[in-house]
């Protein structure tokens, strides 16, 4: 049975009795910080942090151009760190030590090398010379497995790990380092963020959601779906956790817990009354069995 959930940088809404679960973050990419919290799954933007980038610009991976991993670049939404920064990286591992004396359960957000091409500064060319690598790629995978394997030794628990919503064979392996296989191996469930601010078409997030489900058939790891909450019509945000529930284990919804509230109240009056949820978000009468992805284009 599909379970919902919450994420959310308020500490009180990690109680509120709608949500089967809660994640609460304790960093995020602007590097804001909090004290992680029991009544919740703590959460660490790992190598997303804008004020530690700021403040230290010899942490942000660099192309083989020189250009920064940050907000300057068109196609990045926040500043990433070298994730071969030892300092960096046992501050993180420290985070996730505080998390899991709180709370068992930890998820690891923003994990992986910014894109391809990054990173080139002198520390990441020498560390690869000297790997035995013969490819860069390689590398870069072995550099990511082995931070989720020390912070997943630290977790007692539930390990979560977030993805980039790229199921394309491949891709994420050489956008951002995560090799799926080896890191199956120490984490317990993928979350895959499907992000929209509308939710008025379902037919891409379920071809995403379905890319996922055939490429973790084979990994003994569950994934879940997180969609965005704010501003987003109740209909159309029920109609996509429908669509989402098909192939995610659960579902959990981002950054406004009141509307999260009010969609799964929603839709369990819905259940009650068998509606279903057709094209666009709207309500059709049903006998509450229909397959929702008949509709969902």
């Amino acid at each position: 049975m599909t379970e919902y959930g919450v994420v959310t940088r308020n500490a009180e809404e990690t109680e509120w009795p709608d949500f089967d679960v809660a994640f609460y973050e304790v960093k995020d990419v602007t590097g804001r910080s909090a004290e992680p919290i029991e009544t919740a799954v703590n959460m660490v933007s790992c190598f997303g942090d804008n004020a530690a980038a700021d403040s230290n610009p010899d942490l942000v991976p660099v192309d083989a151009d020189g250009r920064s991993a940050t907000r300057d670049l068109p196609y990045f939404d926040w500043a990433y760190i070298c994730p071969t920064h030892e300092e960096y990286r046992r501050g993180l591992l420290e985070i996730v030590e505080d998390c899991a004396t709180v709370n068992g359960d930890v998820r690891l957000d923003d994990v992986g090398f910014p894109r391809e091409g990054f990173c080139r500064c002198d520390r990441c060319e020498r560390q690869f010379a000297e790997s035995g690598h013969d490819e860069w790629t390689e590398w870069r995978a072995e550099v990511i497995t082995e931070f989720v394997a020390e912070a997943a030794e630290r977790i007692p628990g539930h390990t979560y790990l977030t993805l980039y919503p790229d199921p394309y064979p491949g891709h994420l392996y050489d956008r951002a380092g995560l090799d799926l296989d080896a890191l199956a191996a120490h984490v317990d469930e993928f979350v895959v963020p499907l992000y929209d601010t509308h939710y008025g078409t379902t037919y891409w997030l379920e071809t995403i959601a379905k890319g996922f489900e055939s490429r973790l058939a084979e990994l003994d790891v569950a994934f879940s779906v997180e969609l965005y909450a704010v501003n987003v019509e109740i209909d159309e945000l029920n109609h996509a956790a429908e669509v989402a529930a098909e192939y995610g284990e659960d579902v959990f919804f981002g950054y406004d817990a009141s509307q999260a509230v009010a969609a799964l109240r929603r839709m369990k009056a819905d259940a009650r009354e068998g509606r279903s949820y057709g094209e666009g978000g709207g309500q059709e009468e049903g006998d509450g069995d229909d397959d929702p992805l008949d509709e969902s284009a």
